[in-house]
């Protein structure tokens, strides 16, 4: 009896060292300051937004725009290692991790405290420093742009930059593609937390747009070319005649004016081109009476200003004609 006595006391003592063994590791490893950084690491390469936002202390200013904390916007980082976790003075520890953002290699320092334990044994954490960074974005042209697979329309001035909280790490990939407008992807790398990073997103026509307008202006001309006055309506042509007009008038067009869209500060603008317009009609001398035909081409400038509206409508309005 007092042998099994004896071995059931050791048992116990093996079980309860056992038991503080296990406890001892993970709270060097899982329940760790590391390990604690490392989860939040793992959520941001697995792309699991909510999981990042979650966890203790990551905290973003009051009034930041926060609708790029979102799976589909983060960004990628690959190769994670732990380099070091060193306790401060104040208890906070830096936690230093390297990694990749596409291919280059990277480091960040998190600040990490403890917090009350769970039941007593397990170590608990939370970001001492929140680590989210801000990017500041200017999108150039068109108040839309794209953040990985997230949709973004910026309510600011047009040509003012707004600021948006993003997760760090991460190599973010923004962007711009609607009907009329394209930018070419940018990768913007964002490491530290804490940090503002400008990004601008310059949206341009494509061909699509030019296209577009370059139509609605060749109807707009061959519309103008029916009007039988030598001054037509509402138009950039016509020709003045000091001699008497003795017939109808016969326009047509000869060369349309070549259509390029640049930015114009919230709308776009056609520059000023040069078309002909060719012209037929009978004049009479007023000095001796003879008749004569004017058959040529009549040149003549413009420039517009053409707005995207809702649906996508396009608005083109006239600058000058002559």
């Amino acid at each position: 009896m007092r042998r099994a006595l004896i071995s059931w006391t050791i048992g116990f003592a093996l079980l309860i060292l056992a038991f503080f063994g296990v406890l001892a590791l993970l709270n060097s490893t899982l329940y760790s300051a590391h390990g604690f950084v490392s989860s939040y690491l793992d959520a941001l390469v697995r792309h699991d937004a909510t999981t990042a936002r979650e966890l203790p202390g990551v905290r973003a200013p009051s009034g930041a725009a926060t609708n790029l904390l979102t799976d589909d916007s983060l960004g990628s980082v690959g190769n994670i290692r732990l380099v070091s976790d060193t306790a401060g003075m104040s208890g906070v520890h830096r936690v230093i991790f390297d990694y990749t953002l596409a291919g280059r290699k990277e480091s960040t320092t998190f600040a990490v405290k403890q917090t009350a334990s769970y039941l007593g044994l397990f170590s608990r954490w939370e970001f001492a420093t929140s680590p989210l960074a801000t990017v500041s974005v200017l999108p150039a042209n068109d108040p839309r742009f794209t953040v990985g697979r997230t949709e973004v329309h910026a309510t600011g001035k047009p040509g003012s930059a707004q600021s948006y909280e993003v997760f760090a790490p991460g190599m973010y990939v923004f962007g711009s593609k609607s009907t009329y407008l394209a930018a070419s992807a940018v990768d913007i790398p964002v490491s530290e937390p804490g940090s503002v990073t400008p990004v601008k997103v310059e949206a341009e026509p494509n061909k699509l747009f030019v296209s577009e307008v370059g139509k609605e202006l060749k109807q707009y001309y061959v519309k103008c070319a029916t009007q039988k006055v030598l001054f037509p309506t509402n138009c950039p042509f016509g020709k003045p005649f000091s001699n008497r007009v003795v017939s109808t008038p016969v326009w047509s067009m000869s060369q349309d004016p070549p259509v390029t869209i640049v930015p114009n500060g919230g709308s776009w603008l056609v520059p000023n081109a040069t078309g002909q317009a060719h012209l037929v009609v009978k004049v009479q001398s007023l000095f001796n009476g003879s008749i004569t035909t004017f058959d040529q081409d009549v040149p003549f400038s413009v420039s517009y200003k053409v707005t995207i509206g809702a649906a996508n409508h396009l608005t083109i309005t006239g600058l000058n004609a002559n």
